[in-house]
């Protein structure tokens, strides 16, 4: 028996607002912030308080059903679903249900067998829980529980189950993340927990239409969770029924320690909930001009992108994948094409996703912080591209902007670094090396022509890496072929 994957996701993404859903406490960093610091008696769920709407977390729910082509509903309702957990003060949690804000959307992905629409169930806006930290001690064991998080305004999102491997459900959640991270709506910062990730997984034998018994993985916070934690259960299941035996219903964690899931409960059903209309909220209204108002504000999402930048300036897919994945990159990279008329889209892109990528990461900076400006940047190109500079000392150039926020031509300029293209000079450099190196040049002569890059080395040494290699090249293979025609003389 052959059996394939079925997987849905249900992704909760915090939105950044400065104030909590439902209360006009301040959303903080919750791995930074004191515990319980940002609580009051509506997000404590005090008795006799009353919950009043975000405007802005609609207005940003809003912008990501747009963004995933969903039917928006003109009126959406809150509804209450119970359960008791430490960390729930209410003993509910404010959420939607039979009317959720947005249905049946869809996402781009990109697939095997190629471009692939995954459809997007629904879109609803609901309230986060608090936070539990567990003490775990010799003497005694206890649960400390902080609020900070508790009324947080989140947005979950659904999709179809049709998901069939983990590459899919991979490419599914970056698009997805990429999208939260272009609207403004979310800083895609798993680590912290603004973006949580539970697959509900199934198998069932390939050729046939009936779904699995499907088991839900809670709380991934990590792409390497997201994928490790799928293998592993889809195997575990596929043993399973191989076995003969049946899967059973049921939520599990992921550890990340033994890589393994962990059953924690038996899954429970939408009647174990017992919604109902949250009677402290009358319907939330969406006005058709409000959507368009918004509409109009989204900018060019991702995958849209990400096409055009392979089709307009012809980059490859990994490429354009590398630029798109951060919106500001992206940006900042039509700034230098738009700046330097003739660039060559291929060379701009290296240097950015190459070079400018990884000074950022070891100087802690983001390229959105503009600690180096297009401007600066596409002066570089220009520079190294009309031989002012060679493609050595452009990158040490590159380290000092990003260090000192001078331009590249004040600092080529005052550290004298211009690239030396005389050939009377580099001639006599290349004379010299030779020179120097008489056992070397027998042997490049007897046959061992790895040598000729330690010759190259060696003229750019002397030249403190500011020698125009081509030019350096040309003259080292003339004085070369000169003392090969002299040995064999």
């Amino acid at each position: 028996m052959e059996f394939e994957p079925v997987i849905g996701l249900e992704v909760h993404a915090e939105l950044q607002t400065n104030t909590k859903m439902f209360c006009s406490c301040e959303v903080v960093d919750s791995t930074h912030a004191e515990p319980n610091a940002a609580v009051c008696p509506v997000c404590a769920g005090m008795p006799g308080v009353l919950p009043v709407v975000n405007q802005k977390a609609v207005e940003y729910a809003l912008r990501v059903a747009i963004a995933l082509e969903c039917e928006i509903s003109p009126s959406s309702i809150f509804a209450r679903k119970n359960y008791f957990y430490p960390d729930l003060p209410k003993g509910y949690q404010i959420s939607q249900y039979e009317q959720p804000l947005a249905r049946n959307g869809r996402l781009p992905i990109i697939t095997a067998d190629g471009q692939r629409d995954i459809r997007v169930r629904r879109v609803h806006i609901e309230e986060d829980t608090g936070k539990l930290t567990h003490i775990l001690q010799e003497s005694e064991s206890y649960s400390l529980v902080d609020l900070n998080r508790a009324g947080v305004p989140l947005l979950e999102i659904v999709s179809e189950p049709e998901l069939h491997s983990v590459e899919e459900v991979r490419n599914y959640a970056y698009g997805l993340r990429n999208i939260l991270r272009y609207l403004g709506v979310n800083s895609g910062d798993m680590e912290k927990g603004l973006i949580r990730i539970e697959p509900n997984v199934s198998l069932r034998l390939i050729g046939t239409n009936e779904l699995g018994t499907r088991v839900e993985i809670k709380n991934l916070n990590s792409f390497r969770a997201l994928e490790r934690s799928l293998i592993y259960e889809i195997q575990r299941q596929r043993e399973t029924l191989k076995m003969g035996n049946k899967v059973m219903q049921e939520t599990v964690g992921w550890d990340e320690e033994l890589q393994v899931t962990v059953s924690q409960r038996v899954k429970e059903a939408e009647d174990d909930y017992r919604y109902f209309p949250e009677p402290d909220l009358p319907p939330l209204s969406v006005t058709s001009e409000w959507i368009e108002a918004i509409r109009a504000d989204i900018p060019e999402l991702p995958f849209d992108k990400d096409l055009r930048f392979q089709r307009e300036y012809g980059l490859s897919a990994y490429d354009a994948g590398v630029l798109v994945s951060e919106r500001a990159a992206a940006d900042f990279y039509e700034e230098v094409l738009r700046l330097q008329k003739g660039a060559n889209p291929k060379q701009v892109s290296n240097w950015i996703s190459g070079e400018l990528f990884s000074l950022l990461n070891q100087a802690g900076a983001r390229i959105d912080e503009k600690v180096i400006s297009p401007q600066d940047f596409s002066q570089l190109i220009q520079m190294l591209n009309n031989a002012e500079i060679n493609n050595l000392t452009a990158k040490s150039v590159l380290s000092v902007m990003l260090e000192t926020g001078r331009s590249p031509r004040k600092i080529v300029e005052e550290e004298e670094l211009a690239q030396i293209s005389d050939t009377e000079i580099l001639k006599d450099f290349v004379k010299r090396v030779l020179e120097e190196n008489p056992d070397e040049v027998q042997a490049y002569l007897d046959g061992k022509v790895t040598l000729f890059h330690w010759f190259l080395g060696q003229v750019m040494d002397i030249a403190h890496g500011k020698a125009n290699p081509q030019l350096v090249r040309q003259e080292l293979e003339r004085q070369l072929t000169v003392r090969q025609g002299s040995d064999n003389g």
